[in-house]
């Protein structure tokens, strides 16, 4: 059967395509805030779970002070800039076979060379300070930290200073499944399909509003002669 071409259907289209347009846009934007939320890198100071995928800037760095044998990771200290001037002290583990991306940081840290090498960004993700880590931070800060800016670090003020975890650079950026993020991008497909379909009349939603209100028209036209019919009588 050829379908209708009047006016009223062409109305039917244009409204049916205003809608998932509409749709198409809101879901878009959520998608797009999904994903950028699900690929953020954060600054450390920023962290708020061990999922959290974060970076840090070294401007100084100490030999290692622990040092997990099995991973042959180790342990070091780290001072970090902020904008505002301030200096921060906090623990990252790295990969003992790429200690030479450092030794300039380390070496200037030590007073071994005077030429001050330029700040790092390193990347990884949170890792919550064992009882055992947290010792060993505590009896060897003071022989990184200079005299003048020494701060007496106990387990008390422990987290105040060194927070409750350390940056593990070892582990590179995990690319987790986002349910809602999928869900989204396949409700958006399945309405840019419909928006084809319609566009093109291979659409039956227009074509079932479209008969049902012929069907509407003619139940009232009905009605209407019906009544009229028996007001005469």
């Amino acid at each position: 059967m050829k379908k209708k071409t009047n006016e009223k259907r062409l109305a039917i289209k244009m409204i049916m395509c205003l809608v998932y347009l509409i749709v198409i846009t809101i879901l878009f934007v959520c998608s797009y805030r999904i994903y950028e939320e699900k690929n953020k890198i954060v600054s450390w100071s920023d962290v708020e779970n061990v999922e959290d995928y974060t970076y840090m800037t070294i401007y100084r760095m100490s030999e290692k002070f622990a040092y997990f044998e099995e991973a042959n990771i180790g342990i070091h200290f780290i001072i970090e800039k902020e904008d505002t001037g301030e200096w921060h002290t906090y623990l990252i583990a790295i990969d003992e076979d790429d200690y030479d991306e450092y030794k300039n940081i380390i070496d200037y840290s030590y007073e071994r060379t005077e030429k001050e090498p330029k700040p790092k960004k390193v990347y990884g993700y949170p890792v919550i300070v064992t009882e055992d880590l947290k010792q060993l931070a505590i009896k060897n800060i003071k022989n990184f930290v200079p005299a003048e800016n020494e701060v007496t670090i106990t387990e008390d003020n422990y987290e105040a200073y060194l927070t409750n975890s350390y940056l593990d650079t070892t582990r590179s950026k995990e690319d987790r499944f986002n349910i809602t993020l999928f869900a989204c991008l396949l409700i958006l497909l399945m309405v840019i399909i419909l928006l084809i379909a319609t566009l093109f009349n291979k659409d039956r939603i227009v074509d079932k509003v479209d008969n049902t209100i012929d069907k509407e028209i003619d139940r009232a036209r009905f009605m209407f002669e019906k009544q009229k019919k028996e007001k005469k009588k």
